[in-house]
């Protein structure tokens, strides 16, 4: 199955999405219910066995008085319970972790999905902090089904058939009691959802300020901005506070609610209880029994509300995540591979434009040969980048086609498609991994002599075995602790690595020096070989010996020919290459 299939299965809904993972592992979560359920049932049999012995200690004649038997099941049920419930503790673990494991991968599994204009959109920093709250807040829930949740409604229905052993009348009244108190709570909980949700959406927020000022803190020092950013963020979480607060005291006002309801069930139980014995309706055991199972009721009653309307928050938490993240994904996946033969791309009539934004690419043809070697160029905004990122299909045509050896891209899985595309970006994005890993990222089967083989083509190989700890050296958050030059080779050297036939270059030599670069040129021209190649530049001397150079502006292919055809022509290139001429020489000079 597809990665966006897979996605694709996902519940929108709170309710339905925690169930769905219920469903995964359905053994699990029967057998914690069942040992919660029959710990909590032995607890309540306890407060029946103490009721048993009180009554058996109660008689006149005490050295005849059969008390082994009740406290001999008063300690067996209390031995059961611990048991039952240590045993739930380890099922729980195993089963609620592993769960909320798979929640988060899911999660980010499909928020992978999403084409790259969703990621402008949103703050990569609240993003990720989504997936981890929504994964804590599952835990939280599930965890509270269990220990908060169940335990309470056992001990609840337990005490029913209990006290219908004292008194038919007490049963009915606790069970009209309860039913208005949860009535109430839950009534309370339901009002106070969009206030947690409120809460929820300004946390991500700040936590995607937070992590955005953090990656731009070279930018703060420079412009001096440490206050001002302080003050931005102080507003932030001013509001965030605010919401906080909110939030907050609305739990409280359901907290006092159930205490005061609660409490004046236990006062009137207790005080029907005792009525009743000193009438001789009831034994003193009975006494006993009513009062330990309504501090017991009034207790788990309290932990329960509590946890419902902790529920209700997390539950608004997890909405308003789910409305974020499991957006439907703007392009659809198939799980048809791409048959690739040679590597020839060809665009039809393409047309494509960003949202609420003039189409930067319209009523595009372009046809690039297997094994071409093509130089993409043109003035800002003229759709040069574009036009690479619909070849990845990272995000799809309005109109038109974009064809691989004839195939319709939208027709074929992303990933088989990717896989058959090495990229080298004008920045190259490293993860905070060690050298290796980050080379190897390319082809993850690929043995240590290949990818040292790959450093040596990009000739990175010998500034990597001068560092301290060679290939396994971490190259910090987004390849910090190397130069821009260094992360650049780098990013080729994975390129290399994947052997892919078509390469997209793009402006990959615009962070080296002359000297490098002329190595690196070097290494590209042997990398280039054989393959489709189609190269963004904004510096035109280092596609002048391409095959063809494609000329856009505008949206549109404007003149399409060999550079040599293209010199001298009078067009765009040519302007374009004397302007970069003239820079040049009049750079020379003022040296």
């Amino acid at each position: 199955m597809s990665t966006s299939a897979h996605s694709a299965l996902l519940p929108d809904t709170p309710a339905r999405f925690l169930w769905h993972y219920v469903g995964q592992r359905p053994w699990h979560f029967s057998g914690l219910l069942l040992l919660i359920v029959g710990a909590a049932g032995c607890a309540v049999s306890v407060q029946y066995g103490m009721k048993m012995l009180v009554d058996a200690m109660a008689t006149e004649q005490r050295s005849q008085a059969n008390v082994w038997l009740p406290l001999g099941l008063f300690i067996s049920l209390i031995a059961v319970e611990n048991l039952l419930w240590r045993l739930g503790g380890w099922l729980g673990c195993r089963t609620v972790v592993a769960s909320v494991v798979d929640i988060r991968v899911d999660l980010f599994r499909h928020l992978t999905g999403h084409p790259m204009r969703y990621f402008t959109e949103h703050f990569a920093g609240a993003l990720g902090n989504r997936i981890t709250a929504l994964g804590s807040a599952a835990g939280q829930i599930f965890g509270g089904l269990a220990w908060k949740i169940v335990p309470p409604i056992v001990d609840f229905i337990g005490a029913i058939v209990l006290l219908l052993t004292v008194d038919w009348r007490m049963a009915a009244t606790l069970v009209g009691f309860i039913a208005i108190v949860a009535a109430i709570i839950t009534s309370f909980g339901i009002r106070g959802r969009a206030k947690h949700q409120r809460f929820a959406a300004q946390a991500a927020r700040v936590g995607g300020e937070l992590v955005d000022a953090v990656s731009n803190v070279w930018t703060i020092k420079a412009f001096a901005a440490r206050d001002r950013e302080s003050a931005r963020l102080a507003e932030q979480i001013g509001h965030e506070a605010v919401a906080h607060r909110r939030s907050w005291m609305y739990v409280e006002k359901a907290r006092v609610i159930h205490d005061i309801c609660l409490s004046l069930m236990a006062g009137g139980m207790l005080i029907w209880a005792i009525s009743m014995w000193r009438s001789g309706a009831v034994s003193a055991g009975d006494v006993v029994l009513v009062s330990a199972l309504t501090f017991r009721i009034l207790h788990g009653s309290r932990d329960l509300a509590l946890t419902l309307v902790d529920t209700t928050q997390q539950l608004g938490a997890i909405a308003d995540t789910l409305q974020i993240i499991l957006q439907p994904h703007a392009i659809v996946d198939a799980d048809v591979p791409l048959a690739l033969a040679e590597g020839d791309v060809r665009f039809e009539d393409v047309r494509f434009a960003y949202p609420e934004r003039a189409a930067v690419l319209e009523g595009l043809n372009l046809h690039i040969p297997a094994g071409q070697k093509v130089g993409i160029v043109g003035p800002s905004g003229a759709g040069k980048s574009t036009l690479i990122a619909l070849i990845q299909r990272l995000d799809d045509v309005e109109s038109g086609r974009v064809l691989i050896d004839g195939q319709d891209i939208r027709g074929v899985s992303q990933d088989s498609l990717r896989e058959k595309i090495a990229v080298v970006p004008q920045e190259t994005a490293l993860f905070n991994r060690s050298i290796g890993d980050n080379i190897r990222y390319g082809r993850p089967d690929a043995s240590d002599v290949e990818v040292h083989e790959a450093a040596r083509h990009a000739f990175c190989d010998g500034f990597i075995r001068q560092l301290p700890e060679g290939y396994d050296t971490q190259v910090g958050e987004r390849g910090v602790m190397l130069s821009g030059g260094q992360r650049q080779r780098l990013g080729i050297a994975r390129a290399f690595l994947k052997d892919a036939p078509i390469l997209i270059l793009d402006e990959a030599t615009s962070a080296l020096d002359t000297e490098s670069e002329a190595e690196i040129q070097a290494a590209l021209d042997h990398l280039m070989r054989e393959r489709t190649v189609l190269a963004v530049a904004h510096r035109l001397s280092t596609v002048i010996g391409f095959d063809r150079i494609v000329v856009l502006q505008d949206g549109r292919v404007v003149e399409d020919g060999s550079p040599a055809e293209l010199r001298g022509s009078g067009g765009v290139f040519d302007s374009l290459w004397q302007r970069q001429a003239a820079g040049f020489e009049t750079a020379t000079d003022a040296l």
